[in-house]
């Protein structure tokens, strides 16, 4: 008797068990009974169910990085191996229609054929080293572009394309770099010869002050200031004490310091 007194508490330990699901944040769940999608979503938290006619399939609304290794076509025929990131999430009103109409296996199905496909459209109209230069992020929002145009309506939201690792062909690889360093020392060379300019620029103007502040002086000094001038020397000279001797012609003093000899 005990033992299936044991048996019904086990069993019904599982059926409370099995009849409880949690749905946690980040995702949602689409309800199926008897094999039919209920197209009301199921929000995050615990959730009772009748575990022998209905099943909670959960899916992702958060962000989901998904990576893919492939060779990207370039216009002049090369192939550019490159490691790609989709980043995308499920709409919420779209979660329904995926599970019946693609299943859970959505990534395989859509998002890397349709990646695929988006890929090698845009790809082909740039050459392989625009997918190493600036040109990079014009590519990848493209392809995120006719991504969403595929998938919007199927319940996906595409919100980035990342192209990383690029590996170019050797040969070419080695040109781009070349050509990368080419600007760069022209650039440099640039940057030198606009700082050469300014300093000849700044000779120029100081010399032209140097010049304006000695035609100035010059023009300044006339014979009366010189008189003058000499007037006042002569008058100094008659103050201090001591013995000095003179030559002038009545203009400029010319003075010979006697007390020196003493």
């Amino acid at each position: 008797m005990k033992n299936i007194q044991y048996s019904l508490v086990s069993l019904a330990i599982i059926l409370f068990i099995s009849s409880c699901t949690i749905v946690r944040e980040g995702e949602i769940g689409v309800k199926r009974k008897l094999g039919k999608l209920d197209s009301n979503i199921v929000e995050p938290g615990a959730r009772a169910v009748n575990p022998f006619t209905t099943t909670i399939i959960k899916l992702p609304v958060r962000t989901v990085n998904v990576e893919i290794q492939s060779n990207l076509p370039s216009k002049e025929g090369l192939n550019v191996k490159s490691v790609i990131s989709i980043l995308y999430h499920i709409k919420k009103e779209g979660a329904a229609s995926i599970i019946g109409n693609i299943g859970t296996n959505y990534e395989e199905v859509v998002i890397k054929s349709v990646f695929r496909s988006a890929s090698a459209d845009v790809c082909s109209r740039f050459f392989a080293k625009d997918m190493h230069t600036s040109k990079r992020a014009e590519i990848e929002e493209e392809i995120r572009g006719r991504m969403q145009e595929l998938l919007s309506s199927r319940g996906f939201e595409i919100e980035a394309v990342l192209l990383k690792n690029i590996k170019l062909p050797d040969g070419l690889a080695m040109a781009v770099e070349n050509k990368l360093e080419a600007e760069q020392e022209a650039q440099r060379m640039e940057f030198i010869l606009q700082r050469e300019q300014m300093e000849a620029r700044r000779r120029k103007v100081e010399a032209e002050g140097i010049r304006d502040a000695q035609k100035i002086l010059q023009e300044g000094i006339s014979p009366q200031i010189i008189q003058w001038q000499s007037i006042e020397a002569f008058r100094e000279l008659a103050k201090s004490p001591g013995s000095r001797v003179i030559i002038t012609d009545g203009q400029a003093p010319f003075l010979i310091d006697s007390s020196k000899d003493d």
